[in-house]
């Protein structure tokens, strides 16, 4: 399988070292910092692979498109429009867009909504996710994909934190970020109930485990039907919540 990496931060370069080690990928090119300017400098790809900027998406959407690339989106922070802008391109082309490809993480997910739909009402949610310290959003994207997940229909409020004298707890969700030192991040969910509590959480040690689900994401994409799929699809077998 031959790949293009947009973007050259932490996970780009984490990329690259895995895909040396492999005997099955090639990494053909390099878009952004270092590298070329857009996708359309690049032959023979089977798939791009962005962990970049949000900034970055108009001209890999466009290039990708143009020439029917398919594409593993992993960059957070993107606005409302701009994930608009991937629901559209997904109808011609097949994309796997996530905020976390980790395969334990997906696991995860799926375990925190059956647990909520399981547990309902009666027991209290809180989420914990903690990065290292150059990590410039908060919360991850990781933690709003599980907020997703136990709240589908927006019923509960999510509280970002508390301080002062907040009151009571009311039908709230509390979602808590922690940053510090090279933590490569962690996730967890605790289910408050009456007398017992029930908690769900992931480590990752190392972010090869990322890149590691980021490649089996784009053999799928490379298979795949034009659509927009998540890492749910890739594991479980195409039913996961964003295809368009």
């Amino acid at each position: 399988m031959n790949i293009a990496i947009v973007g050259n931060g932490r996970m780009g370069r984490t990329l690259d070292a895995v895909c040396a080690r492999r005997d099955d990928v090639r990494v053909i090119g390099h878009v952004g910092r270092g590298g070329c300017e857009s996708l359309d400098a690049l032959d023979g790809l089977d798939a791009a692979l962005d962990f970049s900027a949000p900034e970055n998406l108009p001209m890999l959407l466009s290039g990708a498109v143009r020439r029917r690339i398919p594409l593993v989106i992993g960059t957070t922070g993107m606005s409302g429009a701009q994930g608009e802008a991937i629901r559209a391109a997904s109808r011609r082309i097949p994309i796997v867009w996530s905020e976390n490809f980790s395969v334990g993480v997906t696991v995860l997910v799926r375990l925190a909504r059956l647990a909520a739909q399981a547990l309902g009402r009666e027991f209290d949610m809180e989420i914990v996710e903690t990065h290292h310290n150059r990590k410039v959003d908060a919360p991850s994207g990781t933690a709003k994909l599980i907020l997703r997940q136990i709240d589908p229909e927006g019923l509960y409020t999510p509280v970002y934190g508390r301080s002062g004298r907040i009151g009571a707890r009311g039908r709230e969700i509390g979602v808590h970020a922690v940053r510090g030192g090279t933590a490569a991040g962690e996730h967890s969910l605790r289910f408050f109930g009456r007398m017992e509590e029930l908690e769900l959480r992931h480590r990752a040690d190392s972010r090869e485990i990322f890149a590691q689900g980021a490649l089996r994401a784009a053999a799928f994409a490379r298979k795949a039907e034009p659509g927009l799929y998540d890492m749910e699809d890739v594991l479980f077998g195409g039913d996961g919540w964003t295809r368009s």
